[in-house]
């Protein structure tokens, strides 16, 4: 950890998963808002997932990268997240919105890493006490 908290894992290649990032927020469907987000992941085998926006007219209904990510994390046979980006349409890091970072947290865990606008954090620096399936039990 840094002087200032903030984890550290100079053998990861963020940069790589970065524009994998960029890759994916390619395919997003944004016609309302112009704003694609695109999203990258590790899983824990090694898989690296994608995700992208998909905007709706019904604006309420559109989904954020994290929830395509998360969707492939599971039709791919399921397991826990280690590290995760999002980035904007300049391929800038992006931090997840509150409900996103619900959904990263519960397929996570407190120990995913996800790269943010302030370098790498904890899920459990991002979503302090986050409501789990630990509180269904």
């Amino acid at each position: 950890m840094s002087e200032q908290g903030q984890v550290t894992h100079d053998d990861f290649d963020w940069e790589a998963l970065r524009l994998e990032a960029v890759a994916a927020r390619g395919h997003a469907y944004a016609p309302y808002s112009s704003y694609p987000v695109g999203a990258a992941a590790l899983a824990e085998d090694g898989r690296v997932l994608t995700g992208c926006n998909v905007e709706n007219a019904a604006y309420g209904v559109a989904l954020c990268a994290e929830c395509g990510l998360v969707s492939q994390l599971h039709i791919t046979g399921g397991g826990r997240l280690t590290h995760f980006i999002c980035v904007d349409k300049a391929g800038d890091v992006l931090m997840p919105c509150g409900r996103c970072r619900q959904l990263l947290f519960e397929n996570g865990g407190p120990d995913l890493l996800l790269m943010t606008v302030s370098g790498v954090r904890r899920m459990d620096e991002v979503l302090p006490d986050a409501f789990g399936p630990d509180n269904l039990a």
